[in-house]
């Protein structure tokens, strides 16, 4: 099943997004390379494909787990979960209907 995780950032939070991003994207990656990612990227804090010093204000994460736990747990091992990037995750169960 996918799960929908939603992060919401701290104020402020460019400069522990940039010392975490690299091992970040490689668990994106990860999930990726073996198939079970359906959609993953930032929400810009500003209407901008490129927000520059506004930043990110969150990111979205649709990607197939095995259960609601496995799913938390793979969001609680993020590495801007340990960086203080998010200040609240969420992880939910989603049911992908188009396209």
């Amino acid at each position: 099943m996918y799960y929908a995780i939603i992060s919401e950032d701290v104020s402020d939070s460019r400069e522990r997004r940039a010392g975490s991003r690299d091992a970040h994207l490689e668990r994106l990656r990860q999930l990726r390379d073996d198939g079970r990612l359906l959609v993953a990227g930032p929400n810009p804090a500003i209407d901008a494909d490129d927000p520059g010093e506004a930043g990110f204000s969150g990111s979205v994460v649709i990607a197939e787990f095995d259960s609601l736990a496995s799913a938390r747990a793979w969001a609680d091992a993020d590495p801007y979960v340990a960086a203080g990037v998010y200040r609240a995750v969420t992880v939910k169960p989603f049911k992908k209907v188009l396209p």
